[in-house]
């Protein structure tokens, strides 16, 4: 974790390592939902073998420094999908193929060894439910019923699709796991396994799985998978704040016990919709090449890998009449680099005025008719980067059109979720003009899934 993470949180670190694969394997045509985990692996070049001879799934090491995942087909579907979700996640840590490592229960782990395994759980849900796979969650609070339905879509375990809905979320929410103790003094009292917090919430992030849950809990309803509860309740002690809003579920036990898992969401019970901070993408009608606002002001276009000459009906177009001379700028820079730096990935700031740049990344391979979108996320991931760390260093906002999704063919909830991860990580302020022609968003169904009240 250390290697993977350094200075860094780690839950960000692991968070951020997943979906920069998961940008790379979209790019590669990976699609869903449902996405196949087998097909991620073999797009990653990662060799996979069915055998009865593992409970669940395990890393090998192999020659040259590569491994191997082993599986076995007889676990039901969904938590198939997910360990091999997790063994995936576990070559994102440089020292992976150093030994074996397999999906253990949770009374098999040693030491710290359960921070490892909830930081692959929380890589598995990036894997199976990937950028841009959830509508934005601004101003609502979990709904356990409708997250239950969306199993159906995702084809992807309660586990994944509950951490996955606290990590995108926008609200101070959390999710855990929880286990009960088979044994001991503690015996029949509920453990916190993991504990994993929306990027908004305030108690601990990766809570530690030593801890137990009030001895008169929800949970115990949830004695039989599926099997939900709800309920205010104190965990003083444990999370912070002390009282706590719990939607809870029962989900298939470990290997080797027969207590249902109870996974859910908690969240503090003066909590309400209206306390959420502003959604920090703001979106308008309007024209983006005359932003809007007070301050320093970067204008952000994609433009293709293949020509200099911004031509066509893009906003690439509109950049080039509203500002000749950033055209002719990014011409004569475009001619003075060598070809192997013309690539998806680069990013050209210049100024246009005294408070206003026009950023222009490079993040569509090709340009005219494809079969296929030419939008290419990781390298439009690479160019938010150095726009945001540039946005810093100016105290900058941000103007755009919805970038890549015009010509380039790339959908806007997965842009979306990139800026998030990005810009609006870094601080800066997002404003996204729609022409005033344009059509509601949100009226495709994939940006208004009803997953929350």
């Amino acid at each position: 974790m250390r290697k993977l993470s350094g200075d860094r949180d780690p839950v960000e670190a692991i968070t951020e390592s997943a979906r920069s694969l998961v940008v790379r394997a979209l790019d590669a045509g990976w699609q869903g939902p449902p996405f196949d985990p087998l097909a991620l692996a073999d797009i990653l070049g990662i060799e996979v073998f069915p055998t009865a001879d593992v409970r669940d799934a395990r890393t090998v090491p192999i020659a040259k420094g590569r491994v191997r995942i082993e599986f076995n087909p007889n676990r039901p579907r969904g938590r198939l999908r997910y360990s091999l979700a997790h063994e995936i996640a576990h070559t994102l840590f440089p020292d992976c193929n150093e030994r074996v490592r397999n999906r253990a229960s949770h009374s098999e782990l040693k030491g710290d060894e359960w921070q490892l395994e909830a930081l692959c759980n929380i890589a598995a849900s990036e894997l199976l439910m990937p950028v841009g796979t959830f509508a934005h969650l601004e101003g609502r609070v979990p709904n356990v019923e409708a997250l239950l339905e969306e199993r159906k879509r995702f084809d992807v375990s309660t586990e994944a699709l509950f951490i996955r809905a606290a990590r995108v979320s926008d609200e101070p929410i959390a999710t855990f796991c929880s286990s009960r103790v088979s044994s001991g003094p503690a015996a029949g009292r509920y453990r916190l396994d993991y504990l994993v917090g929306s990027r908004t919430w305030t108690g601990k992030r990766l809570a530690s799985r030593s801890e137990l849950l009030p001895a008169s809990t929800v949970l115990a309803d949830c004695s039989a998978i599926g099997f939900t509860s709800r309920a205010d309740e104190s965990w003083d002690g444990i999370v912070a704040p002390g009282t706590v809003h719990v939607e809870c579920v029962g989900i298939p036990p470990y290997p080797g016990t027969s207590a249902p898992r109870v996974v859910g969401m908690i969240w503090d019970t003066g909590f309400s919709p209206v306390d959420a901070a502003v959604h920090p993408i703001s979106i308008v009608r309007g024209d983006a090449t005359r932003p809007r606002g007070e301050g320093p002001k970067i204008i952000v276009q994609v433009v293709n890998d293949a020509t200099a000459n911004w031509g066509g009906n893009g906003f690439a177009s509109a950049i080039r009449t509203a500002f000749p001379e950033i055209q002719r700028d990014f011409k004569d820079w475009w001619a003075s680099q060598p070809s192997r730096t013309r690539r998806l990935g680069e990013t050209r700031i210049v100024r246009q005025s005294d408070d206003v740049w026009v950023a222009s990344l490079i993040a569509q391979h090709g340009y005219g008719a494809s079969s296929a979108p030419r939008i290419r996320y990781s390298a439009l991931r690479t160019g938010l980067e150095r726009v945001a760390a540039f946005a810093t260093e100016e105290r900058a906002s941000l103007h755009m059109p919805r970038i890549g999704c015009g010509q380039a063919g790339g959908r806007w909830i997965v842009v979306e979720e990139l800026l998030r991860d990005t810009v609006v990580a870094a601080g800066a302020p997002v404003t996204v003009y729609d022409p005033p022609d344009a059509a509601p968003a949100g009226t495709r169904p994939e940006e208004s899934l009803d997953l929350f009240l």
